[in-house]
């Protein structure tokens, strides 16, 4: 049975969206674009920044639109998503809680504006017992010219 590959991002400025067209297109991998309501958050930067603190200092994060698919099959995800304030966007958080119990690999990808901080620390502290392979962070700039550093990442996780 070959090894199910899946894809996992969410987007708020549409640069994570970008590195995740051009990781899918490196690994032939399934792809689900996490959702959250429209109002959840403001299309303004610093505004979005306020929310996200908010959620993360009462734990309530941001209800998914959309279902997570089974993951029976799925040895590998790969999550990707914004960094915010050195730490993983909200919207990923919520998603990540769903995978307790989860027996395959995860793996991060990320966009930052220059400063990802602590974010694979904090994803990896975000699943407990599952197994984390190392991540692969870029800026806006470096997303444009993504594909052979995606190649090289990608290669590593074989």
């Amino acid at each position: 049975m070959a090894t199910r590959i899946l894809l996992v991002t969410y987007s708020w400025s549409g640069t994570t969206a970008k590195m995740a067209t051009a990781l899918q297109k490196v690994t032939g991998a399934t792809r689900v674009d996490l959702t959250v309501a429209a109002d959840t958050f403001s299309t303004d930067m610093y505004a979005t920044a306020s929310i996200a603190k908010q959620q993360l200092a009462t734990g309530q994060l941001p209800r998914l639109t959309n279902p997570v698919p089974d993951l029976t099959a799925t040895k590998l995800i790969l999550v990707g998503g914004p960094v915010w304030s050195g730490q993983v966007a909200t919207p990923v958080r919520a998603f990540l809680t769903q995978l307790a119990g989860y027996q395959g690999t995860v793996a991060p990808f990320y966009t930052d504006a220059g400063t990802p901080g602590d974010y694979e620390a904090d994803f990896n502290q975000l699943l407990p017992g599952v197994k984390v392979a190392p991540g692969l962070g870029m800026t806006a700039g470096q997303v444009a010219h993504a594909e052979a550093a995606l190649k090289t990442w990608w290669s590593e996780m074989q």
